[in-house]
């Protein structure tokens, strides 16, 4: 189980560094000329990048913390943190009837909330 989890953290975070990089250098206008980008047309361009900030830290959260062994429950709670980034993705690509990307999402989410309950429980890094 250890495996595959270390394997979900690793696919959710090339998934968070991805998208990361994506709202956090290029322009919005760009990202909304974007398959399932359309969404940044309705906000700001600091909510974007502020997103992009979390999903790039996410990234570094579902990984470094075990990999150097400081502060390990920093997976589970990125894990968590991200269930909740993925909730309101879905909320937003459904307002948009974007179902295929709710889809991707709920699949990001099932990811996240495996890595939080493992870490958390049975293959905790805290031992």
């Amino acid at each position: 189980m250890n495996l595959a989890l270390w394997i979900a953290a690793g696919l959710l975070a090339a998934v968070a560094l991805a998208g990361g990089v994506s709202k956090t250098f290029v322009p919005k206008e760009r990202l909304a000329a974007f398959h399932g980008g359309g969404w940044t047309g309705d906000v700001g361009v600091a909510f974007v990048k502020t997103l992009g900030v979390l999903e790039l830290l996410a990234a570094l959260g579902l990984i470094l913390p075990a990999v150097l062994g400081v502060a390990p429950v920093l997976v589970p709670v990125t894990a968590a943190c991200w269930v909740v980034l993925m909730v309101g993705a879905m909320i937003t690509h459904g307002r948009r009837g974007e179902f295929g990307f709710v889809m991707l999402n709920l699949a990001y989410l099932a990811l996240a909330a495996f890595v939080a309950w493992g870490r958390f429980g049975p293959e905790s890094f805290i031992g």
